[in-house]
């Protein structure tokens, strides 16, 4: 079992990494300024949880995805995804 310093610079690493992708692909798409705040925001919000629940080994095991589209499912890349991440 890792320990919790570990666990935290591991969750770090990862939204480091996603955060690097997002950059990447603002980069070379027209995005709307707001999406990007409003993605990166909800992307910190699920850091600060996930980080509070190394801590409180009591905290609830779901977090909310928010990531639907207008028709209330979810876009079909963000459904795959989430079913990788539920498998696994």
């Amino acid at each position: 079992m890792i320990s919790k310093a570990e666990a935290r610079d591991l969750i770090n690493d990862l939204f480091e990494e996603e955060a690097l992708i997002i950059g990447g692909l603002v980069a070379v798409h027209v995005v709307d300024d707001d999406l990007v705040w409003r993605l990166v925001k909800s992307l910190d919000v699920i850091r600060g949880k996930i980080l509070r629940r190394i801590e409180d080994e009591e905290s609830e095991r779901e977090i909310t995805h928010q990531c639907q589209a207008d028709n209330g499912k979810p876009h079909p890349a963000i459904e795959e995804f989430l079913l990788s991440v539920r498998r696994a």
